[in-house]
């Protein structure tokens, strides 16, 4: 097939949590003879942090502004097989009108961020990267978020056909790795600054530090106000390039996770940081947020905090036990959240006639069907 993509950027990780997903997913698609084209427009704050301009697997289109990009965009959507517009893609409404109008045989719209795209709605925000119409003239709209947010993506949007595809990890990229000294020490965590997970990371992170001076942390992530209050055995990165991940989890015996407000209210939302750190065989400590006992089971393949004192437990835990936890983390994440497994699932899904497709994944949005976006493990839950 070949599928014409429009989004965020796939050109820097900076900030950006879309672009390791997304390297992983076109990876995959071209190993199964995919072509994949991506328009990317090159603003500032991610031209000054690129980590890549070119890349094997996909056409990276990188523009300055929208008019000068429309005929070489609609060109390629010509020929398409596929034509995809992602969440926080800059020209989100153009992007969508132009899909829209061509002659693909599937307009999907992929929201990323579903949770924050309908926290602005229900607050009465504009959401530049939506058309104002909404997204009912999509054949398929995707959600990185199941429950609930199907739902709400039919009755607030009109979207027609939902689905999930949630998060995912590349095995070929990310797997065990000898320790890195700089990152090396006893507990860990890799995520850009949230306001609205700020209170979660002091509680859970910071808090945790100064209780346990004897111990090791480090934090990467862009844009912390003031990390130079932090406790002294607190060791931070700015940025943290996505060829450092695996070194950055193999580092550490135990990784932190912890998900922004609206994605845990909204349920059904994991990260692909987490499925990164389980492929490197690092034990995760995340908050709690419904459904998460479908993707990792408690206790077994992951671990859970509330407060400070679940972190200061997990953080003195036994090696042997972190790395059983570890071991099965992995072995569930390479058997069921693999960018292969999503990748084949959207295939399947764009090849489907669209009124099969309508009937078929329809039932998904109902409260009775939920767990079909969490269903058996060979379908990549």
């Amino acid at each position: 097939m070949k599928i014409v993509v429009f989004g965020l950027s796939i050109s820097s990780a900076w900030g950006n949590g879309h672009a390791t997903l997304l390297r992983g997913l076109f990876r995959t698609l071209h190993a199964g003879g995919d072509q994949i084209h991506f328009f990317e427009k090159d603003v500032p704050y991610y031209a000054n942090h690129r980590d890549a301009s070119s890349f094997p697997f996909a056409k990276l289109h990188l523009y300055t502004d929208w008019e000068s990009v429309v005929r070489t965009a609609a060109r390629e959507l010509s020929d398409a097989d596929a034509g995809l517009v992602t969440s926080y893609c800059p020209d989100g409404a153009a992007a969508c009108d132009l899909v829209l109008n061509s002659a693909v045989h599937r307009r999907v719209f992929y929201d990323m961020d579903t949770p924050v795209t309908l926290e602005r709605l229900e607050a009465g925000h504009a959401v530049p990267y939506l058309p104002e119409y909404g997204l009912g003239g999509f054949d398929l709209v995707l959600s990185y978020t199941g429950g609930k947010a199907l739902n709400d993506l039919q009755s607030k949007l009109s979207a027609r056909c939902v689905a999930t595809l949630y998060g995912w990890v590349d095995p070929d990229v990310y797997h065990r790795v000898d320790k890195a000294p700089s990152y090396q020490g006893n507990f860990s965590y890799l995520g850009t600054y949230s306001a609205d997970r700020h209170t979660a990371f002091e509680q859970l992170l910071i808090e945790p530090a100064r209780r346990l001076p004897s111990k090791q942390f480090v934090v990467g992530g862009a844009m912390y106000p003031n990390p130079g209050r932090w406790p002294q055995n607190i060791r931070y990165f700015d940025h943290v390039a996505p060829p450092d991940h695996t070194s950055f989890y193999s580092s550490c015996p135990l990784t932190l996770n912890i998900t922004r407000r609206s994605m845990a209210l909204m349920g059904y939302c994991p990260s692909g940081r987490l499925f990164e750190a389980a492929a490197c065989e690092t034990a995760v400590l995340s908050d709690w947020w419904e459904g998460l006992d479908t993707f990792f089971e408690p206790g077994k393949e992951i671990l859970l905090a509330s407060d400070m004192s679940d972190t200061v437990r997990a953080a003195t835990l036994s090696g042997d036990k972190l790395r059983g936890i570890g071991r099965r983390a992995k072995e569930r994440a390479l058997s069921c959240h693999t960018a292969d497994i999503r990748a084949k699932k959207l295939l399947r899904m764009l090849e489907t006639p669209i009124n099969e497709a309508i009937t078929e994944l329809g039932s998904v949005s109902r409260p009775s069907a939920t767990q079909e976006t969490v269903q058996p493990i060979g379908e990549g839950a």
